[in-house]
């Protein structure tokens, strides 16, 4: 048997083994992409399985997730630590072989995948960051040249994830940035869950990516090894475009009965069709057994010592002469802030209490960003197509562009020295955005930000909920975050979305209410290393909330306002709690019902997921026992209820078209209002 033709089948014979021990899985995509794997693996991918965290290793994504027994086959094949004991344990509680390739869970997986489409799109996120710091670190002095940042980002995917919408959002964006060292190859085998892909999926794939400005590279043999090696060499001269390469293969290839069917992809293959395939792809070994030869040929560990040993010596001579650029290369590509970060963010905060500005929190948050972004080199921001209203543009991110080589156009900044853009407009394309900023934060070197409207959150939901999951430092910022928005009606009126949002487990939602709150609320997502932060901005000005002391924000709640601070010394008789921009609805209905000699404390709860957090004591000590709360927030009422409220003022109907002092009327957020529900709830005491 050739090498490249045993290397092949020890793939197909760990799938189809685990799969069937867990009577679960997909064995057909990894049977059908092991030539792939060999020539990809086996020739270029330049990796380390000693060390999966080397700076400079070519990234490898497996869009097409539900074909993990690839990728757990080859890191076990190549030396990662992955004992076939985990492999004999695929799809079980505990083990380190998930149903789908899980990041930070198996040695080697760059990214979770499974949700189709947003694999690819997770590296074209990290082609980006790859080309940006190439950009920013690397150094040519005379004939010397300090290259610290070269290397590709490879991804296979499948007929489902060209089918995602998701994907075309990706590959446009990555023609138009000409990411070069972004190699994506197809599985093309015309099959999916419902059988022959013909009927539904008619699109001509290599005009598609053509027409969006990739390379493209059709009609190979999937299953010659050398033919998709000469390709993906071929793919690696590109020097202005990313490049597709079109794999022809047949699903669970070697299978004599499943090969080329549905049923190859997505169930066992049972054991009597296993032995027909082990005669067939000449296979005589038990399920798990590897032979000897097989490890030595698919054994990566000298080889990518060498690589990394040699990358090593280049970082050294780069570390000589640019000893400040290296120390902050590898602070950067270990997602350390600056030394400098916590007094910046103590002086952001300081200084927009001080002023105690009157306007919209998205304007709030700009002006935390000029403060942030010109102290975080690392701060990569964005909108999709909607720059002038999330105000995630500052004076120190230029917009990103990339002349006609594909190079990244230096702007001068503020500063005067010359700097790449750190602003991106990606276009009508939430989704792609959201996910291309998780590839970002999964290849290192940045904090991506973007922004779009709080109720278009909706279409890029899977990828913040991925982000989640995945523990991912990456920021969302969401305005035009309720009814305040006006007169654009019910399509773009924020009601279930703050609510949905705070359901995500492991995502932090903040609904600041002023100038301080929303400093804070980036300074503490600046900080979550392992969450990742959506902001809920107002389109409308919110006065400043006076306020003794800024410290107690970051916890999520906080007692804004005594009875005492309107003249009633007497202790509180009911918890107002608010967020956003119904905090200043609070502090007016605790005047008049201070008027009234009933006295109320009025808690303002940026961050109900903050708050969540807290110990019990600080809990009880915002919100004290035996006494009734009455929450006030412009969206869907549900949410409040777990706080224990008595009542709860809320929209649970969609919006209207209206200009937002009308709508606020129309739906109870007035002073009035909350003063009469206060009354009921304690004449019901």
């Amino acid at each position: 048997m050739a090498k490249n033709e045993m290397m092949a089948n020890a793939i197909r014979a760990l799938a189809m083994d685990a799969v069937q021990q867990a009577n679960s899985g997909h064995p057909g995509a990894p049977m059908g992409m092991a030539d792939m794997a060999v020539a990809l693996w086996g020739d270029h991918l330049r990796h380390n399985p000693a060390n999966p965290h080397w700076m400079n290793r070519d990234r490898f994504v497996l869009s097409n997730g539900h074909a993990s027994m690839l990728i757990y086959s080859v890191l076990h094949l190549t030396g990662y630590d992955l004992p076939i004991s985990e492999l004999k344990n695929f799809r079980q509680i505990g083990s380190k072989t998930p149903g789908h390739p899980e990041v930070d869970v198996t040695p080697g997986i760059e990214t979770t995948t499974g949700p189709l489409g947003q694999g690819l799109t997770n590296a074209v996120g990290m082609a980006l960051a790859e080309k940006l710091l190439a950009s920013e670190f690397n150094r040519t002095v005379g004939k010397l040249e300090h290259t610290i940042v070269d290397h590709h980002t490879f991804v296979f995917m499948g007929d489902g994830c060209l089918m995602e919408g998701i994907s075309h959002e990706a590959i446009a964006l990555a023609g138009a940035w000409k990411l070069n060292k972004l190699i994506a190859l197809y599985d093309d085998n015309g099959i999916s869950i419902d059988g022959q892909v013909a009927p539904w999926f008619i699109d001509n794939t290599p005009m598609r990516f053509a027409a969006c400005g990739w390379n493209v590279i059709d009609a190979v043999d999937g299953h010659d090894a050398a033919a998709v090696s000469a390709a993906i060499a071929g793919a690696k001269s590109s020097i202005d475009k990313p490049t597709l390469i079109v794999c022809k293969t047949h699903i669970g290839k070697g299978s004599p009965n499943r090969a080329n069917t549905s049923k190859a992809h997505g169930e066992p293959l049972g054991a009597e069709e296993i032995g027909l395939t082990r005669t067939a792809i000449n296979w005589p070994h038990t399920p798990f057994d590897m032979p000897k030869e097989t490890y030595a040929a698919w054994d990566a560990k000298v080889k990518g010592g060498k690589a990394e040993a040699a990358w090593d010596k280049k970082f050294a001579a780069y570390t000589k002469a640019h000893p400040e650029l290296a120390a902050e290369f590898v602070r950067r590509m270990q997602g350390e802030l600056p030394k400098s970060f916590s007094q910046l963010a103590v002086d952001t905060v300081v200084a927009a209490h001080t002023k105690a500005e009157t306007v919209a929190s998205r304007k709030a948050s700009q002006l935390a960003l000029e403060s942030f972004t010109a102290g975080l080199p690392e701060l990569l921001g964005g909108s999709a197509d909607l720059t002038g209203s999330n105000l995630t543009n500052t004076h120190s991110t230029p917009s990103l562009r990339f002349d006609a080589n594909g190079g990244v156009v230096q702007t001068e900044a503020v500063n005067g020295s010359l700097v790449g853009g750190r602003h991106i407009n990606y276009g009508v394309r939430e989704f792609g955005m959201a996910a291309i900023m998780n590839g970002v934060a999964l290849h290192g070197g940045f904090i991506p930000y973007g922004g779009t409207f709080l109720t278009f959150s909706d279409y890029s939901r899977n990828a913040i909920r991925m982000a989640a999951l995945m523990k991912l430092r990456v920021v969302h910022v969401f305005t035009h975050d309720s009814i305040g928005l006006g007169e654009d009606g019910p399509t773009h009126q924020s009601i279930e979305h703050a609510a949905s949002l705070r359901l995500i487990p492991n995502l932090d939602v903040w609904r600041p209410g002023d100038t301080a709150e929303t400093a804070v609320a980036w300074a503490v997502a600046l900080q979550n290393k392992t969450r990742p932060t959506a902001l809920l901005l107002s389109r409308q000005n919110l006065p400043y909330a006076p306020k003794d002391d800024v410290g107690q924000i970051s916890k999520g709640a906080y007692v804004l306002a005594e009875p005492a601070e309107v003249g009633l010394k007497k202790k509180a008789q009911a918890v107002i709690i608010a967020t956003g921009s119904e905090v200043q609805l609070a502090l007016k209905a605790q005047e008049l019902l201070a008027a009234q000699k009933i006295a109320v404390r009025v808690v303002s709860m940026p961050s109900n997921t903050t708050f969540d957090r807290q110990d019990a004591a600080y809990k009880s000590k915002i919100l004290p026992e035996g006494i009734p709360r009455i929450a006030v927030e412009m969206g869907v009422t549900d949410g409040w209820w777990k706080y224990g409220c008595a009542a709860v003022i809320g929209i649970d109907t969609f919006g209207e078209s209206a200009p937002a002092g009308v709508l606020f009327k129309h739906f109870g957020f007035t002073p009035d209002n909350v003063v009469a529900t206060v009354r009921k709830v304690l004449r019901k005491k």
